[in-house]
Parts: structure tokens; sequence; C-alpha cells
């Protein structure tokens, strides 16, 4: 979950305030005063431990891959099979969206994906924007394919490990429904942009091409391990150290500082964030009366649906912490919540940390995307791939 890169610029001798302190603050608070009961805080710590470790080492992990040139080095591969065909280039990044978003979280979509596909769009002679509004989506709808996928998917495996039933048994079928009814309304939404074909460009080639081989099979090493059931946060910090160790032997030079390699502060303000969401949560039961009881259709359809609106009105994390405690550990109501907060989040800018940092990342690449472009591809995508992943759960599970 890549924080996003600084921007230069901005009035000399200004300085940055530092508001992310706010959330270590406001969760020492929470401690001091004890609001949230020290029992309650150390199983908040066993659970939610794991997850920001394995935060830390994924990032890590993209970081050097896109060092090493791998999405870059894709999205050529991709440029060459389409063979100048404009709307197979499109699909093949469907698809390159939807495997980063599966293998590397949603976040990491955003930040190192986005740039690269607008660079390959435009090198193309193809108007970025239906490739940059693609990946958007499918950072979104395509984040619940594993638990790694995206952190509330963690934070719900858990959950679903202790109730003894499988996050791939549960959430195959959704994440299959949410990604084919994105990539199909995308597709008839921009076909007409999508026509022609293109003057295939010369692609940058990879700075060393031996290291691109390793962080190859180091991924797909990682990938099956996920797939497996190898904890993530093992499988995340083993590859991390593999690929650190291989980009220090090659005498690369590291992508970004070190001491940026690791989001420091966003695993903070997460961090605060979880125990600030679970003090609140445990003051009152307002949650559990808005997202109802029961796994019936009906039951589950009213739970995604209030987790996506949480998820649009304050972001899909705390709208995730805020509701949990309302599926009471069944694993239908886990999965129906899993998907209100992860395909749901589509409609505002801020409903998702990924659509931030995606908005950010068109910013600093020159591409202007308007907030109403946002909301009006939300509210055409949320609703339907909503009813599609609910109704795909529904009945995988009859």
């Amino acid at each position: 979950m890549p924080e996003p890169r600084p921007e230069t610029g901005g009035a000399a001798g200004h300085r940055p305030q530092p508001w992310w302190l706010l959330a270590p603050a406001a969760a020492a608070v929470v401690l001091v005063a004890g609001w949230l009961p020290l029992e309650r805080a150390l199983a908040l710590a066993e659970r939610t431990g794991p997850v920001l470790l394995f935060v830390a080492a994924l990032t890590v992990v993209a970081e050097l891959c896109a060092g090493a040139g791998l999405f870059t080095a894709a999205a050529g591969i991709a440029a060459d099979v389409a063979r100048g065909r404009r709307w197979i280039l499109w699909a093949l990044v469907t698809l390159l969206a939807v495997v980063c978003t599966a293998l590397f979280s949603l976040d990491t979509t955003a930040v190192l994906l986005t740039p690269v596909v607008i660079a390959l769009a435009r090198r193309t002679g193809t108007s970025p924007l239906p490739f940059a509004l693609a990946v958007l989506a499918l950072a979104n709808t395509a984040s619940l394919v594993l638990p790694v996928s995206n952190l509330t998917n963690l934070l719900a495996d858990h959950e679903l490990r202790r109730a003894g039933a499988s996050y791939l048994g549960l959430m195959w079928a959704p994440a299959l429904a949410s990604i084919v009814v994105t990539i199909l309304v995308l597709a008839i939404r921009d076909r007409r942009s999508l026509r022609g074909g293109y003057e295939p460009a010369e692609a940058p080639g990879p700075p060393d091409l031996r290291l691109l081989r390793i962080v190859g099979v180091v991924v797909a090493l990682m990938g099956i391990a996920f797939v497996v059931g190898v904890p993530p946060a093992t499988a995340g910090v083993t590859a991390a150290l593999v690929l650190l160790a291989a980009t220090l032997v090659r005498r690369r030079s590291l992508p970004v500082p070190a001491a940026d390699l690791v989001p420091w502060r966003m695993l903070i303000v997460v961090g605060s964030l979880f125990v600030v969401v679970t003090a609140a949560v445990g003051a009152g039961g307002i949650a559990a009366a808005l997202a109802g009881t029961g796994t019936g259709p009906l039951d589950l359809l009213r739970l995604a649906t209030v987790g996506a609106l949480a998820a649009n009105a304050v972001n899909n994390l705390p709208a995730f912490l805020a509701l949990d405690p309302a599926t009471t550990g069944e694993p239908l109501r886990v999965a129906a919540l899993l998907v209100g907060t992860g395909v749901g989040p589509l409609v505002t800018p801020w409903g998702s940390l990924a659509t931030v940092l995606w908005w950010q990342r068109c910013r600093q690449v020159f591409l202007h995307v308007p907030a109403a472009t946002i909301v009006r591809q939300g509210l055409l995508l949320a609703p339907l791939a909503l009813l599609a992943a609910t109704a795909a759960l529904v009945v995988a599970v009859g």
C-alpha cells in the first residue's frame, strides 16, 4: 500500500503541517482515557498487527518491482501483443489491473500502475482517460480476489479463519462477478474511443533484465503462496527481503530513499484509526441497527448496501470497522460487508484510499480528471457491481 510520492513546488520556505500526527494523538487519548479497555486493545493488536506488517512488506515489494521495471515491462508486452489494435490493448490493460490489484493490493494499482498505463496510452496515441478510469474502477472492484488485495479483506480473513471458513471459498464468485460486470460496462461505455488502431512505438527496455527476471519469479511465487494459504505477512516479508537483497546484489539504486520504502506515517494513521473506530463502535449499537440481521438474500444485500453507503460517506476502512460487529462473525455476513466496502466505494473521490491516490497520480502526470467524472462512473458501476457480487455470493453458497 504505497504512499504517494511527494510533489515538488509551493512557496519558498513553506513547511507542510504534520496533520498525520492528529491520528496517533487521538488514539493516545482513547487509550489513556480507558475508552478502549485493555482486553479489547490487546485483541485488536493481535488481529491487526500481522495486517500492518504485511502492508509494510507489500509496499516494499511493490516499490522494488516498480524500480526493476516490472509494471513498465508488463505494459510494453501488452502493447506488443495488441499489435496496434486499440481495443485489445485496453482489454490487456484491464487484465493487468486485475492481476496487479489481486497480488499487490488496490492501492499499489492506484499508485504504481496508473502512471504506467497513462504513459502507455499516450505513447500509442490513445486517449488516456478511458485507460485511467478502467484502472480506477478495477483497483476497487477487483479488490475481492485474495485476502491481500485489500486491507479490509485481511481483517475479514482473520474472522473467517476463526469461524472455520475459507476466504477463497466464499469470495471467488463475488470477485469474479464484480470484475466481469466492471469490464463489460466500461467496454460498452468506452467502445467509441477504443476503436481503430495505432502505430506501435518502441517501449523503454528494463534497466536490468536479470533483476527483472528475479522479480518476476519472486512475484509468481508470492502469488502462489497467497493462494495456497501461506500467512500473508510471512509471504510478504520473505518476498520483500529477497527482492531487497537482489536489488543490492545487482548494485541497483533503490527506487525511493530507504527511509521511504516503508510507509511509516500511513501505518501509524491506519493503526490509530483501528483504535479510535473500535472504541467508537463499542459505545453504541447504531451500526448493528442499520445493518440488520440474518443471512437471507435481502439481508445480505441490505448489509452490502449499507457498507457501500458508509464507505462512500466516510471511506471504506472506517466503514468496515464500524459495521464489522454487526456481522457477528457469521461468514456470509462478513462476505456481504466485504462486497459493500470493497466494490461499493466508487462514487465519492474519498470512498477508498485507492481513489484518492489514483486522483493524485493523475494530477502528477498532467491528466485532469474532474470529480464529476469519478462520480458519474461510480454511479454507473457501483450499483451494478454490488448487485452482481451479492447475487453471486448467494448463488455460490446456496
